[in-house]
């Protein structure tokens, strides 16, 4: 069955997405090998059941390379005229250092290359230390290089909103910044949506199912150790709900999130992206995709089968109410990583 009308949003004025995009940073090494081959096939069904936006980066492994070789099979199998249909997010994450129109040439060339574009149709760009300011100097690189076609549209992944707000003071359009935002981690909405609503910017999220934590799997399960949580995002994600609440207390929203589920017949990952598909200015929800691994193709289009209530968030919000201010203890959104 084809994915309904309210699965695309108008991204930008020449854009439309698909709102569940699917993620790559699963192909990077750190969630078990990856077929190429199976991963390829996968990508073909991904993209004929509705879901058709891509979300990777430079480092993240062969992602770059996986989206070329997916374009050049597409094209032989449907032709050229449809890769149009096609659309692939990436990222540049620079090392701190020298931000010369050359070093910035060069790294978007490479994406080019890789993905077997002309055009990048969204750079998301990240810059890991704030106190460097060269940072500016790399965005304006990148705006020039709107200018000369290599890139379609420019964004952020992982900025606060500090710096969102110097950036956009030095004039330089950002039309959507990539943050972690799902029921655990609401930083999102202390400061960044305010600031992304006033001034026509997206957001794109991740860590939305909690790197597959916030699922029914968990339900009822006493709390798992190191080292049964056996990829990066289970680590990771597990770490975000130590800090928000604990395990109790995750058990208390992944059974209110059961009940809801139930009654819609979907799942507490649909209930879970839903949530923040809804939210203000969330244009799309990653969901990461291991090719040839994991399949939720079905799943994954039921989050547009349903809507939630009042009374459906009223009971999310019960549970959320009890947890720990994330913001105050981590700050805005991505200064984890800084």
């Amino acid at each position: 069955m084809p994915l309904p009308e309210s699965s695309d949003c108008k991204f930008t004025s020449d854009l439309t997405i698909c709102r569940v995009l699917n993620g790559l940073w699963q192909v990077s090494g750190a969630h078990g090998r990856i077929d190429r081959r199976r991963a390829i096939e996968e990508m073909f069904a991904y993209h004929d059941a509705g879901f058709t936006t891509w979300d990777l980066a430079d480092h993240y492994g062969p992602a770059e390379d996986f989206i070329g070789e997916f374009r050049r099979e597409f094209a032989e199998r449907h032709g050229a005229a449809r890769l149009a249909e096609i659309h692939a997010f990436t990222k540049w994450v620079p090392r701190p250092g020298p931000m010369t129109r050359r070093v910035v040439d060069d790294a978007i060339d490479v994406s080019l290359s890789r993905m077997g574009v002309g055009t990048l149709d969204l750079l998301q760009f990240h810059w890991w230390e704030y106190s460097d300011h060269r940072y500016l100097d790399a965005l304006k690189h990148l705006a020039d290089l709107q200018h000369d076609r290599k890139i379609r549209h420019l964004a952020l992944t992982n900025f606060d909103t500090e710096r969102l707000r110097i950036i956009t003071e030095n004039g330089i359009r950002i039309v959507s910044n990539q943050v972690q935002y799902s029921l655990v981690d609401r930083r999102p909405e202390i400061q960044m949506v305010v600031f992304c609503s006033d001034h026509g910017i997206s957001l794109l999220t991740y860590g939305t199912v909690l790197g597959g934590l916030l699922a029914e799997k968990y339900l009822g399960q006493p709390e798992p150790p190191r080292g049964a949580l056996n990829t990066a995002s289970l680590q990771k994600y597990k770490n975000m709900i130590d800090a928000w609440g604990g395990w109790a207390l995750f058990q208390e929203l992944l059974a209110v999130l059961k009940a809801i589920a139930d009654r819609h017949r979907v799942s507490i990952a649909n209930v879970g992206v839903r949530y923040i598909l809804d939210r203000t200015a969330v244009g799309g929800v990653i969901v990461g995709a291991r090719l040839g691994i994991a399949e939720h193709l079905a799943d994954n289009a039921r989050v547009f089968s349903f809507a939630l209530d009042d009374a459906d968030r009223a009971r999310i919000e019960t549970v959320l109410g009890r947890s720990h201010d994330l913001f105050e203890s981590i700050g805005d959104c991505g200064d984890e990583y800084r």
